[in-house]
């Protein structure tokens, strides 16, 4: 009988840290939050964007988070962000978006998912 007693008090442990190590994960998780670094990289280094400087990049992509916060629709996030970048490429302005969106504002994914549900590439523009 004793070996069940330390069984149980070896099994009650065990649950006992497990319990205590997801109680710890859980309430160290961060909330989401702005990473303008994050954000940078991702528009700066890549080819067509030719933001003059890092403050404009910024300004613009906050700017997107603006426009998705006040509830404009993607499309016309989208429309807004293709005549900027006077391209007909949705891949580059929707990587644009989405970047704005998920590095200095990521309290506003849901919003801009679910505007951006069912969304195609109006005639002319390249998908």
């Amino acid at each position: 009988m004793p070996q069940y007693r330390n069984y149980l008090l070896c099994m009650g442990a065990t649950a006992c840290g497990v319990l205590l190590m997801g109680a710890v994960s859980v309430s160290a998780c961060p909330s989401a939050a702005a990473d303008d670094v994050g954000y940078l990289i991702n528009t700066l280094t890549r080819p067509g964007y030719n933001f003059p400087h890092a403050a404009a990049a910024l300004e613009y992509g906050r700017g997107i988070c603006d426009k998705v916060s006040a509830g404009r629709s993607f499309p016309a996030i989208m429309a807004d962000v293709r005549a900027d970048l006077n391209t007909n490429d949705d891949y580059q302005a929707t990587y644009l978006v989405s970047q704005a969106v998920d590095e200095l504002c990521p309290a506003e994914i849901w919003q801009l998912r679910s505007s951006a549900a069912h969304y195609q590439s109006p005639p002319g523009v390249n998908p």
